[in-house]
């Protein structure tokens, strides 16, 4: 009698199991979103090591989701399609504003925690000074990249003056189309910026220091997960070569990423008031 309720308990208990499995396994991705920098399979290279650190750090699954444009970035980051994003300073703006996603961290470049972007020019281009600019044709990314167009616009050319602009997405479209002579001039970020200087391309004129490209969360996310998604990216050491490679991969030129606020975005949302209209 005695073993037959030991087997009567046991049957129990791996029925109990049975069902409880399901529900853990049942708990969804947390899904990573990312604005368009470059083409997909060139972000998906980009990203992968992370979201697999990250999975690593939060004992649950991320799961990579990217965004085909600037625009579907902050409406995902907004609505909470996804839990974290990879944004730049007006996508998280927008975000922020549309949908309260809350700023996590921010990059830090060649060990500076802000970025600058970059007019640039074929390296053999007569071109010298902004004022050279006037008449010429000119490459943009993407039409919702506010502050690319304020940081034209603040280097003392304005918008009219060109004889014709074209929005081309990514930063890798505009780099090759001024190298190819599509276009006389276009902006990078500064990380592409220094990847084709000297080898195609030369900057004509850098931006003000601008707060970053950095990672937030979605209004759904728990204060929980907040603090531990902050403290995983917080923990990313570049002393560490294991953690160099993941935020080398993310772009070459970091070092990592430290902790920021809502307020040192300010500055951005000053600088693109003009064109938020």
């Amino acid at each position: 009698m005695k073993n037959l309720s030991r087997i009567k308990a046991l049957l129990m208990f791996f029925a109990v199991v049975s069902l409880v499995r399901p529900a853990i396994a049942e708990e969804p991705d947390i899904q990573f979103g990312s604005v368009a920098m470059d083409i997909p399979a060139v972000m998906h290279k980009r990203l992968t090591p992370l979201t697999r650190y990250l999975s690593e750090s939060l004992d649950r699954p991320v799961a990579l989701r990217l965004s085909p444009n600037m625009g579907a970035a902050i409406k995902e980051a907004a609505e909470g399609t996804v839990d974290i994003a990879y944004l730049t300073p007006v996508a998280y703006i927008r975000a922020h504003k549309q949908g309260q996603a809350r700023i996590v961290a921010k990059t830090v470049t060649k060990g500076k925690a802000s970025f600058q972007l970059m007019i640039v020019v074929k390296e053999d281009s007569p071109i010298r000074t902004i004022n050279d600019l006037i008449g010429k044709t000119f490459a943009f990314g993407d039409k919702r990249a506010l502050l690319q167009r304020a940081s034209v616009v603040g280097s003392g050319i304005s918008m009219e003056q060109f004889a014709s602009y074209e929005f081309l997405g990514h930063y890798d479209n505009i780099a090759r189309a001024v190298y190819n002579g599509d276009f006389d001039a276009g902006i990078l970020k500064d990380t592409k910026a220094f990847k084709w200087e000297g080898k195609g391309l030369r900057i004509l004129y850098s931006s003000p220091d601008l707060p970053p490209y950095n990672i937030v969360v979605s209004k759904n996310v728990d204060d929980k997960l907040f603090k531990q998604i902050r403290q995983a990216f917080l923990d990313l050491d570049g002393n560490n070569p294991e953690h160099l490679k993941i935020i080398k991969a993310l772009d070459k030129k970091y070092d990592g990423f430290i902790g920021t606020s809502d307020a040192e975005y300010n500055v951005v949302r000053e600088l693109i008031k003009p064109f938020a209209k």
